[in-house]
């Protein structure tokens, strides 16, 4: 049964009435606020008088061409945006019964991932274009800042971060190769040992890189430290300096892109290569995952594998 003091609010369109008035606060305009809405002045003018009259108390005071909030005002504005944020949940809600992704899906990644995460979102998005996606990119100490402010809604990591309690989903595959200058002397050799790895001069990543820290925990099992040459900050800058002919460097496969031929880097034949790594799904231990999230998740456990599949061969 519903309780009396809100019935007044559902006599009379009042979902109509809302909007007219959440834009205009929002923009401080009857004007602007109607072109937004795609009505007539009047119109908007129309319906927030008529919300007006249902609360029974003034919403705007004009003073010349300015617009601003009465008390009751601010606090019908602050009603506004939680009924609008229970409808957004409700729908995401009813989607699932429908069985068509949709919603608001915000990603973001490594540079490293740059490459692969573009296209896996380009895919998902063409089978789910109900879904409204934004990619962010950032080094890593931003992405566990942003993941420490819940600015996104999932973020990708090679070694997900154990500074505070979050939910890791190894999901997808991040092979890590040896690449070297297509003029390498060990470019033509077949099973490589390690150890003759280790004595080449390295480009690596700076310190706090996930991929760097890959590296060092495999050097360290096999107890020899890696001959840096160099630490640079991107993987493009890396791809650079291999190609320069200053040492070789373990990055991921997929950083690439989609034709590693056209970078003239080959994949060196070391033991233990490719060296298995994931993409990690990372997102806050107790966060509520949107429809648009939990579908790009399903579909990455479905689809990256083949999606990727040219681009495990090196």
């Amino acid at each position: 049964m519903l309780q009396p003091d809100i019935r007044r609010y559902l006599k009379h369109g009042t979902l109509t009435q809302l909007r007219a008035f959440a834009a205009s606060a929002r923009l401080g305009s009857f004007t602007r606020a109607a072109e937004e809405l795609h009505m007539a002045q009047a119109t908007a003018s129309v319906q927030i008088k008529k919300l007006s009259e249902t609360v029974g108390l003034a919403l705007f005071e004009q003073e010349g061409k300015t617009i601003r909030l009465t008390e009751a005002g601010r606090r019908v504005f602050a009603g506004c945006g939680e009924v609008f944020r229970a409808l957004c949940s409700m729908e995401e809600s009813l989607t699932e019964l429908r069985g068509v992704a949709s919603g608001r899906l915000r990603l973001a990644v490594p540079a490293t991932a740059s490459h692969f995460a573009a296209r896996l979102l380009a895919a998902f998005l063409q089978s789910n274009p109900g879904v409204q996606a934004s990619l962010q990119i950032h080094d890593r100490a931003a992405l566990i800042e942003r993941l420490r402010n819940d600015d996104d809604d999932l973020y990708m990591f090679v070694e997900p971060p154990d500074e505070r309690k979050v939910v890791a989903q190894a999901l997808v595959p991040n092979p890590l190769v040896v690449l070297a200058c297509g003029d390498h002397p060990l470019a033509g050799e077949k099973a490589i040992a390690f150890a003759r790895l280790a004595g080449e001069p390295f480009v690596m990543r700076e310190p706090g890189s996930g991929t760097r820290m890959i590296t060092l925990r495999l050097f360290a099992r096999h107890g020899v430290v890696p001959n840096i040459r160099m630490e640079l900050g991107s993987d493009e800058a890396i791809r650079e300096a291999v190609l320069a002919g200053l040492g070789v460097s373990i990055l991921p496969r997929y950083s690439l892109g989609l034709d590693p031929v056209l970078t003239r880097l080959v994949c060196l034949d070391v033991e233990g290569f490719p060296l298995e790594s994931y993409w990690h799904f990372v997102y806050p231990v107790g966060k509520r995952l949107g429809a648009g999230a939990r579908a790009f998740m399903d579909f990455s456990r479905a689809e990256a594998k083949s999606l990727f599949r040219d681009c495990l061969r090196c």
